[in-house]
C-alpha cells in the first residue's frame, strides 16, 4: 500500500494562515492526500498561538511543526503540554515543555514525525540533532518516518538528508522561505528537499514587506516587520511512500497561488 504524504512550507502570518485555510483541503482532494505536515512556525510572524493551532488542524493539517520562534508566543506552552499533534524541535532542552516527536496512525499503519533544528546560523544553541536523531531512530519501530530539519543552512540540510538516506521515508527542510530546485529521491529511497518554501504572500522577502527588509540591509532605522499584503501562495511537497519499504517512491513539488 502506498501512503501519500503533504508536507507544507511555513505559514506566514494572517495572510498565510487565511490562505491555508482556503486551499488545503481542496489541495488534499485533488492529490489524494493520506496524511499531512504543517510548519506553524511563523503564523504569527514569529511564533504562533493556540487559537493560530486550532485553525491550522481546522484547515486540514493532521501534524503541526515548529522551530526556532516557537518560544516567541509563550501562551503557546500550556497548549504544547496537552497536544500531541504539535511538534517543538526535539533537540531543545530535555527539560522544556512539548513533543518532539511522535508516531500517529495512518490508513498504512503508523507514521512517525520528527521535528529538529538546525544549529548553523542559529540565535541559540540546541542540542547537536545528528547525534539525537540517531538516539530516537532506536525507540521508532515504524518504518514510515518522516523528519523535518528547520534549518538556516542548506548544508546541513543536505547533510541530514544523506545521513538518514534508507533509515527514513523522507527529509524535509523549513525555515528559509524559498523551495530549492532539489526535490528527489536520494540512492537508499528516502525522499528529500532543502527547503520546502513558505505559505503567505507571493511579493514579499519571506512573507515581509519588501520595503521593510531592503531599509534593514541598507542600514535604516526600521519598524517592527510588516506581513506583505497581496496575492498569496501555498509550497509544498508530496511524497509518496511504500508503506512494506518505508522508502519513498514519487516525489512532487505543490505550489498553488492566486
Amino acid at each position: 500500500m502506498e501512503l501519500r504524504v503533504l508536507t507544507v512550507g511555513d505559514v506566514v502570518g494572517q495572510a498565510g494562515l487565511s490562505y491555508l485555510s482556503r486551499m488545503l483541503r481542496k489541495l488534499k482532494r485533488e492529490h489524494r492526500v493520506d496524511f499531512c505536515i504543517v510548519n506553524g512556525e511563523n503564523t504569527s510572524m514569529v511564533g504562533m498561538t493556540p487559537r493560530q493551532a486550532e485553525e491550522i488542524f481546522d484547515a486540514g493539517a493532521d501534524v503541526i511543526t515548529l522551530g526556532n520562534h516557537v518560544w516567541n508566543r509563550r501562551e503557546i506552552v500550556p497548549y504544547l503540554e496537552e497536544s500531541e499533534y504539535v511538534l517543538r524541535p526535539a533537540n531543545l532542552s530535555p527539560q522544556v515543555p512539548g513533543l518532539g516527536w511522535n508516531v500517529y496512525e495512518t490508513a498504512a499503519g503508523d507514521l512517525a514525525v520528527i521535528d529538529l533544528v538546525g544549529r548553523c546560523g542559529m540565535d541559540f544553541g540546541p542540542n547537536n540533532p545528528f547525534l539525537l536523531v540517531e538516539q530516537m531512530l532506536k525507540r521508532i519501530h515504524t518504518k514510515l518516518i518522516f523528519v523535518e530539519i528547520h534549518a538556516e543552512a542548506t548544508s546541513e540540510k543536505l547533510a541530514m538528508g544523506y545521513m538518514l538516506d534508507g533509515k527514513v521515508s523522507a527529509v524535509y527542510g523549513t525555515h528559509t522561505h524559498v523551495p530549492t530546485a532539489d526535490l528527489q529521491i536520494l540512492p537508499n529511497g528516502t525522499g528529500y528537499v532543502t527547503d520546502l518554501g513558505m505559505t503567505g504572500p507571493r511579493f514579499s522577502v519571506l512573507g515581509v514587506n519588501p520595503r521593510q527588509s531592503i531599509a534593514t540591509f541598507r542600514g535604516e532605522l526600521t519598524s517592527r516587520y510588516e506581513q506583505a499584503q497581496g496575492p498569496c501562495k501555498l509550497e509544498a511537497a508530496l511524497f509518496t511512500v511504500d508503506s512494506d519499504t518505508g522508502r519513498t517512491v514519487a516525489a512532487e513539488r505543490i505550489l498553488v497561488h492566486d
